[in-house]
């Protein structure tokens, strides 16, 4: 039976927000019977991941173990989130694109969207084509449902750091995510674990 407010199987999606150490600050994460249907920042003041979680869902239990995993992942103690996740908002190429994403790139590695396409299997493999299948996947990071589940962040451009989704907020939160997991050096002015 379908849910009257997702249109989707197995019920609707519980909301909650999360403070993390981002630069963006909170994040938005949406749960169902099925797992995490949706990570997104929200882009306020930084909070300390472990803070309260703000809820006002049903299933507070689920809330509680998401936060718990983020702030253990921030405070680098995590490494894999290992969180059940709800793909209800993706389709097709989407869909295979961002689970062959999390399925092969792991914390602290990095691929490039070029390389990604090709892994996926679901673009053509024909001339001229690579160069689309990247752009194309780069398109998909950007409609990423579950950023930090599905690592977007870890996906890169042949030659350099690539895009993020949200600007130049966003694009501090890609290196602020990689210097966490050890792929860019830390500056200065970094506030990350030690």
């Amino acid at each position: 039976m379908a849910d009257a407010r997702t249109g989707a199987p197995g019920g609707g999606i519980a909301w909650f927000t999360v403070p993390t150490p981002l630069p963006s600050g909170l994040v938005r994460v949406g749960v169902t019977a099925l797992g995490v249907a949706s990570a997104s920042l929200i882009g306020t003041a930084p909070g300390r991941a472990g803070d309260q979680v703000s809820t006002g869902t049903e299933d507070d239990a689920k809330a509680r173990l998401v936060a718990q995993r983020l702030a253990e992942y921030f405070g680098g103690s995590r490494r894999d989130l290992e969180l059940p996740i709800d793909w209800r908002l993706t389709t097709g190429p989407q869909r295979a694109v961002l689970q062959t994403l999390h399925r092969t790139v792991g914390y602290g590695q990095t691929v490039t969207y070029g390389e990604l396409a090709t892994r996926s299997g679901v673009f053509e493999d024909g001339p001229g084509e690579h160069a689309l299948a990247a752009r194309a996947v780069g398109s998909i990071m950007g409609s990423n449902p579950v950023f930090l589940l599905v690592p977007c962040h870890r996906v890169v451009a042949a030659d350099g750091i690539g895009g993020f989704g949200g600007g130049p907020l966003g694009m501090e939160v890609k290196r602020w995510l990689l210097t966490l997991e050890g792929v860019l050096a830390p500056t200065l002015d970094w506030d990350g674990p030690s």
